[in-house]
C-alpha cells in the first residue's frame, strides 16, 4: 500500500477530470539533525514567544498580522484566509503543454507522486499518461498546496506522473548580473580538443544511487565516537592544487581517467549476427 497521500483532489485538462492522490516525492527523514541545549545542564531547550514589554506570551493570544508599513500592521484571522477560495483549491488544473525540453531546471521546486484515485479514475487516467508520454509533453498548471497557489509541472513517470512546483518568475534572479564580468576569448583548440576528450571519458549514465551524503556519513562517525568515548578518524582535506599549466592539466586528467572500450557500431553487430546465422 502506498503511503498516505498529501493532497486530493482533481486533475483537471480542458474538459477531462478524474480524482487523484499526490504524494511527496522526497524525504527528509534520514538527515541528522541537532537540539539546542543548555551549556551547563545539557537539558533541550523550549522556544517561547515573547512581547517585548508583556514578556512570555501565551499560544492562545498569538494572532497573524501583515505589516503593510513600518510597525504597522493589519490583522489577517483564519476566517479571512478561508475568504481566499480559488478554483485551484482542490484542483490540478492543466493550462498547457510545452515540449519536455523546454522546463529549464533552475524553475523546479518541490516533486511529488500522482496517481488516480480509485479505479474508476484508472483509464481516463492513462489514456493522458500515454497521449502525454507518446508526445513527449510536459503539462503546466496551477495547484494550491500549502496554503499557496503554486505553478505545476506533470510529466509522464512509470506508470503515473511527478508534479512538479515551480518557482515564479519573480523568484529567480536573473542571471545577467553574475556572469557580465566573465570575459569572452579565443579559445585554444588543442586544448578544447583534450576537454572533450576528457568530457567523452568520463561520461556514464547517471545513477543516484552511486552517491551517498558523505558528510553526514562522517558527521555520523563523530557522533558515535563521542558517544562511545573514543576519537574519530579524521579524513584529511584534500588540498586543491594551482592550474599552472592547462595542457599538462588536461593530459594527466586524461592520463589518470578510466579508458572507456571503443563502442562497437551497429553495422559490426548486424554483420557478427549474420555469420552466426549462416554457420
Amino acid at each position: 500500500m502506498p503511503p498516505r497521500a498529501t493532497w486530493n483532489g482533481h486533475l483537471k485538462c480542458s474538459l477531462v477530470s478524474l480524482p487523484i492522490r499526490v504524494y511527496n516525492a522526497t524525504s527528509s527523514s534520514t538527515r541528522i539533525s541537532f537540539n539546542q541545549l543548555h551549556r551547563k545542564t545539557h537539558r533541550r531547550l523550549k522556544q517561547q514567544m515573547v512581547e517585548p514589554e508583556l514578556g512570555p506570551v501565551d499560544r492562545t493570544d498569538i494572532v497573524k498580522g501583515y505589516e503593510y508599513d513600518k510597525d504597522k500592521y493589519v490583522l489577517i484571522a483564519d476566517s479571512d484566509l478561508e475568504k481566499v477560495k480559488l478554483e485551484t483549491t482542490k484542483v490540478l488544473d492543466i493550462l498547457q503543454f510545452i515540449d519536455a525540453q523546454e522546463l529549464d531546471p533552475l524553475y523546479l521546486d518541490s516533486p511529488y507522486y500522482v496517481a488516480p484515485d480509485g479505479p474508476v479514475a484508472e483509464e481516463a487516467f492513462r489514456i493522458i499518461r500515454e497521449a502525454m508520454r507518446e508526445k513527449n509533453r510536459i503539462g503546466i498548471g496551477r495547484v494550491v498546496m500549502s496554503g499557496r497557489e503554486h505553478i505545476a509541472a506533470l510529466r509522464v513517470l512509470d506508470q503515473g506522473f511527478v508534479m512538479t512546483t515551480l518557482r515564479y518568475a519573480s523568484e529567480v534572479r536573473s542571471h545577467t548580473a553574475y556572469f557580465e564580468d566573465i570575459r569572452n576569448g579565443d579559445v585554444n583548440k588543442a586544448q578544447r580538443a583534450l576537454a572533450e576528450q576528457l568530457i567523452d571519458g568520463m561520461t556514464t549514465p547517471f545513477d543516484p544511487a552511486q552517491f551517498t551524503d558523505r558528510y553526514q556519513d562522517a558527521l555520523m562517525e563523530v557522533i558515535k565516537a563521542k558517544i562511545e568515548g573514543t576519537e574519530p578518524v579524521v579524513t584529511q582535506e584534500v588540498e586543491v592544487g594551482k592550474v599552472i599549466n592547462l595542457m599538462e592539466a588536461l593530459k594527466q586528467s586524461l592520463a589518470a581517467s578510466p579508458k572507456k572500450p571503443p563502442a562497437k557500431s551497429i553495422k559490426t553487430e548486424e554483420k557478427k549476427a549474420a555469420k552466426k546465422k549462416r554457420a
